[in-house]
């Protein structure tokens, strides 16, 4: 008996023994956020910088929970397109930082670059976390393996997030924050420097209004088509979802585009390709519209995003890159 107390307490030790060191050593944690699309990192018990982001196309595919970093990969080939770690078509991007989520081995799930940018801030991965690729180079080269990464739906703080899931925090930051916009939520009625910048961005986008720094009725039905067109909830309230997408949308969008980047006249359809194709790809991307990549090939997906433009806009929803879906693109 004493002899097979002793095996049983030998083969506990050498399980705890295997048990990774907990992930809480690494004194850092992030937090990703989707219902906003930002992601924190903390380090040394304090929020050191944000990130807008890119996440699921729905909301089951990107996976809610704890998990942990379990690999960092430089230039992770796309094996399923067969395509080099490096090469700018690459919609890995420069850098992948593996996760354990849902039991896989940081090799499924992982938070990394894109080919993509105006997707940033969006809904349009099949589970992955995009980010900006000078952006996820910084935090690859900061992050540790074993590092917890929280990834939650929620209207909560990061810092409450963050302590929630058993991390320190000491004092306040204010961390940075590229590519967004100032906090807090803008609605009809306020005014100030923060209603003028969404006006700009808004008028870049498309949505054209007067940059005169007061939410007014005409701010607000602006907000709300940019909303209804982005499957938001469309409220006319400028909160951290819609202002994170209005700032990626309006740098991708030009206010007055050249003959160069409009859509030539026709029809494009499904089946179609060359450079047009292309640009239409590139357009319906800019505007929130996701394509999944603008290869020139008028497949499914570009499909799909036409017949959520035309729906957005008040045109005959076909999928056919027609004369007058093409003229309101063109426009925008």
């Amino acid at each position: 008996m004493k002899k097979v107390l002793a095996c049983i307490l030998v083969g506990l030790l050498f399980l705890l023994w295997q048990v990774p060191t907990t992930s809480a050593s690494t004194g850092q944690m992030i937090v990703i956020n989707k219902a906003t699309n930002q992601l924190a990192f903390y380090e040394s018990n304090k929020l050191v910088r944000t990130f807008s982001v890119a996440t699921g196309r729905s909301s089951n595919l990107t996976p809610e929970g704890k998990h942990k970093v379990v690999n960092k990969i430089v230039n992770r080939p796309y094996y399923k397109g067969n395509i080099a770690g490096g090469d700018p078509k690459n919609p890995l991007g420069k850098r992948w930082i593996g996760l354990n989520a849902r039991g896989t081995n940081g090799n499924t799930y992982a938070i990394h670059g894109n080919n993509n940018p105006s997707s940033i801030g969006t809904y349009a991965s099949a589970g992955c976390v995009r980010m900006h690729n000078n952006e996820v180079e910084w935090l690859f080269s900061r992050v540790k393996v074993n590092t917890p990464v929280v990834i939650t739906t929620s209207s909560q703080s990061f810092d409450t997030i963050a302590k929630n899931n058993g991390y320190k925090i000491n004092g306040s930051s204010s961390p940075s924050s590229p590519g967004g916009t100032t906090s807090g939520t803008l609605k009809r009625g306020s005014k100030g420097e923060a209603v003028k910048e969404i006006q700009r961005q808004l008028s870049a986008a498309g949505y054209k209004v007067s940059a005169d720094g007061i939410f007014g009725k005409g701010t607000e039905d602006a907000v709300k088509k940019f909303q209804k067109a982005n499957k938001l909830k469309a409220d006319g309230v400028v909160g951290t979802q819609t202002k994170n997408l209005l700032a990626n949308q309006s740098k991708t969008v030009n206010k007055s585009p050249s003959t160069s980047t409009q859509i030539k006249s026709g029809t494009l359809r499904k089946g179609s390709s060359g450079s047009e194709v292309k640009k239409l790809q590139q357009k319906l991307t800019s505007l929130g519209f996701n394509t999944r990549g603008a290869d020139g090939k008028f497949g499914p997906a570009t499909e799909a995003a036409v017949k959520s433009f035309q729906k957005a806009n008040k045109l005959k929803v076909d999928g056919v890159a027609g004369p007058q879906t093409i003229k309101v693109i063109n426009s925008k």
